[in-house]
């Protein structure tokens, strides 16, 4: 994926779910959150896993995401409460991904 297109993406990304970043300290506590690790197609530098990244993390219900260029790797820990797996996944179509 060019540059030009992930940055259109995620501003797609952003009106379909995502908020503005959270200050640490005012997470949603993890007491029955859910994770998952998931292989993600389409990175094509170190640039897109972070922006991803940054992205899951501003999503509502999000407590914790990393993704991982060399393995295409994203890893999330969520509040069902909140967000549903099928939400994350179709967040990380829109940012321009496939989850495999």
């Amino acid at each position: 994926m060019d540059r030009r297109n992930f940055l259109c993406n995620l501003t797609t990304a952003t009106a379909v779910g995502a908020t503005s970043v959270e200050a640490a300290d005012s997470r949603p506590d993890t007491k029955g959150s859910l994770s998952v690790q998931w292989n993600v197609k389409g990175f094509t530098c170190i640039t897109c896993a972070v922006g991803l990244e940054v992205m899951l993390r501003g999503f509502k219900g999000v407590v914790m995401a990393k993704a991982t260029y060399p393995e295409n790797k994203v890893s999330i820990q969520y509040n069902p409460t909140l967000v549903t797996d099928a939400k994350l996944r179709e967040f990380i179509q829109v940012c321009g991904f496939q989850v495999a």
